[in-house]
């Protein structure tokens, strides 16, 4: 599977110089000359700060938009780029400012645009969560090993990127540390927007300031709306029906997603699509399978599962315990509770399962399918286990600690 960006690197901080022009600008270069002259002012800043980041950015997508997107301000508002660059005083934004456009055509309303040749859209879900965990759009439901910058989405309308890194120095554990999306140029809805988050910043704009679509009409058929601030965001997608929930969770990043199949589908050419993990799943030898583990004899002493300097005496006996606290029904999320509890230490993952499965709650069309359970034939069928297979559930994610992480 490619890769489509470096490694991540924790000193580009970007996203900082991005939230503080916003904060400081609010859309003030809409109003009069004395406006005009403090964003020009805020724009210097901004590149300032764009210029000391440079050197840890280097291809970093968020980076180079912004980068981008400050030349082109400043030749539209005709800014010098000598001059001060103390930052102006924060502003409301006026009551015509292009966020609270609701103005846009019907082509950016997905359903309404649907409803004229077919019935209801048939939505689907994806997420990406803890150690990490992913439930694909086709309702599969796997553990990986990924490790660096992988393709979560990609389709004609919108690219999506993950980053996982080691939860500790040397350990096979991961867990997401960056997301970045890329919301393509669409008709006259939306201009092309990318956001980005990482571990300890979560924006609630993109990375050029905005929160919305852009100047088109159909701008406000995309929009950022910040639930908890540094902690939750959802972006909505009209225009593709599409809603994306990013949380940070402890130091990471979970990612959840509902989409049209119309819209999963939607490539140019489906014969050489490329693989990316929402769809086609995580490739076979980056998967970690428990069953291979059924036959082993599980370890429930005494001995550390956490890895790396986490210090984790985890059991999985106290490790269900505790996740059983948040997730009474020992489902797969369950599972990957007990699972992340073991090979991290880290009880941040426990509450990761949790908003994963409150996020498919809100996300998922199909409220028969909320829960899934451990799979008893190919990974790619849909038949279950009954819950009352779970006791063994649990010991074969003992197995899978015992045998992998140590």
């Amino acid at each position: 599977m490619r890769h489509l960006a470096p490694p991540f690197s924790s000193s580009c901080r970007i996203l900082k110089c991005n939230s503080e022009f916003w904060s400081t600008t609010s859309n003030s270069h809409h109003a009069g000359a004395e406006d005009s002259v403090e964003f020009c002012t805020a724009l210097r800043t901004y590149a300032h700060c764009t210029r000391r980041t440079a050197r840890f950015c280097r291809g970093d997508l968020a980076y180079h938009s912004a980068v981008h997107g400050i030349d082109d301000l400043m030749s539209q508002h005709n800014c010098s780029k000598d001059g001060p660059t103390s930052q102006p005083r924060v502003r409301t934004p006026p009551p015509w400012d292009s966020q609270e456009r609701s103005d846009s055509p019907e082509i950016c309303h997905y359903e309404k645009n649907f409803h004229r040749h077919s019935a209801t859209p048939n939505y689907t879900h994806c997420g990406l969560f803890g150690d990490p965990h992913l439930r694909t759009f086709t309702d599969t439901f796997q553990t990986c090993k990924i490790q660096g910058a992988w393709p979560l989405i990609d389709n004609n309308y919108l690219n999506v990127q993950v980053t996982n890194t080691p939860v500790h120095p040397g350990s096979t554990a991961t867990a997401t540390s960056k997301i970045t999306i890329i919301f393509k140029n669409f008709q006259e809805c939306v201009d092309q927007k990318v956001y980005q988050a990482e571990m300890d910043e979560l924006p609630a704009a993109f990375v050029d300031g905005s929160k919305n679509g852009g100047d088109k009409s159909g701008a406000n058929s995309l929009k950022i709306i910040e639930k908890v601030s540094g902690q939750h965001i959802e972006i909505q997608a009209k225009y593709i029906g599409t809603t994306i929930v990013v949380r940070q969770v402890g130091r990471y990043l979970t990612f959840a997603v509902r989409m049209p199949e119309e819209v999963v589908n939607a490539v140019e050419d489906k014969e050489n699509q490329g693989l990316y993990l929402c769809l086609q799943g995580c490739p076979q030898n980056q998967q970690i399978d428990f069953r291979t583990f059924h036959s082993q004899t599980p370890d429930t002493g005494s001995k550390k599962h956490g890895t790396g300097s986490s210090g984790s005496s985890f059991t999985p006996q106290m490790a269900g315990a505790k996740c059983k606290e948040k997730l009474p029904v020992e489902d797969l999320y369950f599972q990957s509770c007990v699972f992340d509890l073991l090979t991290t230490g880290d009880v941040n993952f426990t509450l990761a399962a949790y908003y994963a499965f409150e996020d498919v709650k809100l996300l998922h069309s199909n409220k028969d399918k909320l829960h899934l359970y451990e799979r008893t034939t190919d990974l790619s069928s849909g038949s279950a286990a009954s819950p009352s297979s779970l006791g063994m559930a649990m010991l074969l994610v003992a197995f899978v600690c015992v045998s992998v992480w140590l």
